[in-house]
C-alpha cells in the first residue's frame, strides 16, 4: 500500500505525554471508504496515516461495507497508537485528559465533569439523563 489516504475524512489531534512531562503532537487521519478494489466480493477499505510517536505510518482497515471498513480502521489505529505509547514509555492524551476519545458511551458521562459525547442532540437517555448538545458544554450554543 502506498502512504496516500486520499481525501481525508476525519483527524485527530492527541498528545504523548513522556515520563518527563515532555509533550509530543500525534495525528491520526482517516480517509474515505472505498471499495477495495482487490475484493472479489465488493468488500471495502479504510486506510489511516498516524503521524508521531516515531515514523510515519499508513495503514487500512477492510469490512464488508464503507462503515464497518471506517469502524475497523478506528480500532486498529488504536491499537497502533497504544502499542507506539507502550514503546515510548508515554501516555496518549485527548484534550488534556487520558486516552484517545475514540470509544462513545453516551450514557457514561453524564453528569459528570469534563467532556460529554453527543449522539443526537439533545436527547434524553432511558435512565432520565440527558446527552448534551454537540456544540459545547452545558450553556454553551
Amino acid at each position: 500500500m502506498t502512504g496516500e489516504i486520499g481525501e481525508v475524512v476525519a483527524e485527530r489531534r492527541l498528545e504523548a505525554v513522556a515520563a518527563d512531562g515532555t509533550r509530543t503532537p500525534v495525528t491520526v487521519r482517516f480517509g474515505r471508504p472505498r471499495p477495495d478494489e482487490l475484493s472479489e466480493h465488493g468488500d471495502w477499505r479504510c486506510p489511516h496515516r498516524i503521524r508521531g510517536l516515531g515514523e510515519e505510518v499508513t495503514g487500512a482497515a477492510f469490512g464488508v461495507d464503507s462503515l464497518q471498513a471506517l469502524l475497523l480502521s478506528v480500532y486498529k489505529a488504536r491499537l497502533v497508537l497504544e502499542e507506539r505509547a507502550r514503546a515510548a514509555s508515554a501516555r496518549l492524551e485527548w484534550l488534556g485528559l487520558p486516552g484517545l476519545g475514540f470509544t462513545v458511551d453516551p450514557q457514561a458521562g453524564v453528569g459528570l465533569p469534563g467532556p460529554q459525547f453527543a449522539v443526537d442532540p439533545p436527547a434524553t437517555l432511558p435512565d432520565g439523563g440527558r446527552v448534551l448538545p454537540a456544540r459545547g458544554a452545558p450553556g454553551e450554543q
